[in-house]
């Protein structure tokens, strides 16, 4: 944000109740969570946690440089202070304030929502939108009531593009998140089966992710997957405009954004033909991702469709998207190791439908490694999928299915549904086996074998990629 006086940043957060203690004193640009992240003048947010409380964390945030706390109390730290009930919602309504006040100057704010694949395609639209102008998007996957706000804080006066990634876990939360942001363009990447158990099923997950393009007014855009029958049905929910991605036959829209002679090399860096059809024109330009996996021309998509809505031309988008590098560690993260052997960690987290998408990535790789190592092997090591409810069963054995369908010729499952995966790979005539994450990182590869390492965050299995790195010698590419 722009550095200001508390009273300014009280008068943004109107109508909270909000007091001021102390001086009426200059803070920004920074608002921190993390004393350790504090810099000369930043505002420290106080928020309560679980383990700790940020509060008492306070004086040391001070003494890295914070000149002022935002919290629910007055702490040990000789600044001012500016008080709320509740620090998470004061953050929030710092957020909205900002939000608000750099919209009214010409700032577009583009939201981003889907099961899968938020984080991917978050970082190539903020590439796509840096090549126009200055870009604010969330580090990592910052995409819950505290990342969203969080992120809109780093907005300032030069700021042309807010990029913010809306993840959800119930009916009401985006919905939330949006009256944070005030979105122009609001994105629904796909609807599938991440986060089943909790949402109650695909159509509740169908409802809550169309909460991003519900208070789209006709002067916005709703960017969505034309190939996602979810998605589809959605084009009624929103006074919007709509743009539509995808790769088959479009309904009618507005913006019309599709992939031809879709083309993969041996590093599974897909290759296409950007088509773009807009008041009955046809333009077209070639992409070459650096993104690793099939799956991200959908991604690629959806950015060039958010690009193109807020005015970009098709020359700017394919450039930029041809220059887009990976940024989120562990998703989608390729390591080269000596012996030409590689690691594909994809450790951050799992569904069904990223899972089925990193087997498919191994299996493409593991076909260019054989065309140099003849005897080259997959091995796939397959953590838990959490939050499945009652088809946490089925689930895990269609994905020790598919890794054997696929041609994957070894899968070491971790964790509690691990016997499931295991047996459903066997059953299919692959080796398969239960271990530990300890056991598991201590895999040998042999010259030209691909290492996958898939699973939800909690299982930890990016330790298993580090420990084979460590051990065998390699750096991402």
């Amino acid at each position: 944000m722009r550095a200001r006086r508390l009273s300014e940043l009280v008068e943004l957060m109107q109508p909270a109740a909000v007091e001021v203690v102390g001086d009426d004193t200059v803070v920004g640009p920074d608002v921190v969570l993390d004393n350790r992240a504090a810099t000369p003048g930043s505002l420290f947010v106080a928020i309560p946690g679980a383990r700790v409380d940020g509060h008492a964390f306070a004086p040391q945030a001070v003494a890295a440089g914070a000149a002022a706390v935002l919290g629910s109390s007055v702490t040990e730290a000789e600044v001012p202070h500016i008080l709320v009930e509740d620090t998470v919602q004061g953050l929030s309504w710092l957020a909205r304030g900002l939000v608000r006040e750099e919209r009214a100057r010409g700032m577009a704010s583009i939201g981003v929502t889907g099961s899968s694949g938020k984080t991917s395609t978050k970082d190539l639209l903020a590439q796509v939108l840096e090549a126009k102008g200055a870009t604010v998007a969330p580090v990592g996957n910052r995409n819950n009531e505290i990342g969203v706000p969080l992120t809109a804080c780093r907005i300032d006066g030069t700021t042309q593009f807010l990029v913010s990634e809306m993840g959800s876990r119930g009916i009401g939360h985006i919905e939330w998140l949006t009256s944070l942001v005030g979105l122009d363009v609001g994105v629904v990447l796909n609807v599938g089966r991440a986060h089943v158990g909790e949402f109650g099923g695909v159509e509740r997950t169908a409802r809550a992710k169309s909460e991003i393009i519900a208070g789209l007014g006709s002067g916005g855009w709703a960017v969505l997957n034309a190939d996602d029958p979810a998605c589809r049905a959605m084009r009624d929910t929103t006074a919007a405009r709509v743009a539509w991605f995808g790769e088959g036959e479009p309904p009618a829209g507005d913006l019309l954004v599709s992939a031809r002679d879709v083309a993969s090399d041996d590093s599974a860096r897909a290759t296409f033909t950007l088509a773009v059809t807009r008041d009955g024109e046809t333009a077209s330009a070639p992409v070459s991702l650096r993104v690793i996996g099939r799956h991200q021309v959908s991604n690629a998509l959806a950015a060039a469709a958010a690009g193109l809505a807020v005015g970009m031309t098709v020359p700017e988008v394919a450039g930029a998207l041809s220059a887009a590098e990976p940024r989120s560690d562990w998703r989608m993260e390729l390591v080269r190791c000596d012996q030409d052997r590689i690691i594909l960690n994809d450790a951050y987290n799992a569904n069904p439908d990223s899972m089925a998408a990193a087997l498919r990535t191994a299996a493409r790789l593991i076909a260019g490694q054989r065309g140099r190592h003849p005897g080259a092997r997959a091995v796939a090591v397959l953590g838990d999928m959490l939050e499945l409810g009652p088809e946490s069963g089925r689930l895990h054995a269609e994905a020790g299915a598919l890794a054997a369908d696929l041609g994957i010729d070894e899968v070491v499952s971790v964790g509690e549904y691990a016997g499931i995966v295991a047996e459903a790979a066997r059953e299919r005539g692959i080796e398969a086996r239960v271990a530990t994450r300890e056991e598991a990182s201590q895999l040998e590869l042999a010259p030209g074998d691909l290492l996958l390492v898939k699973g939800s965050r909690s299982v930890g299995l990016e330790l298993v990629a580090d420990a084979v790195t460590k051990r065998i010698g390699g750096v991402p590419k």
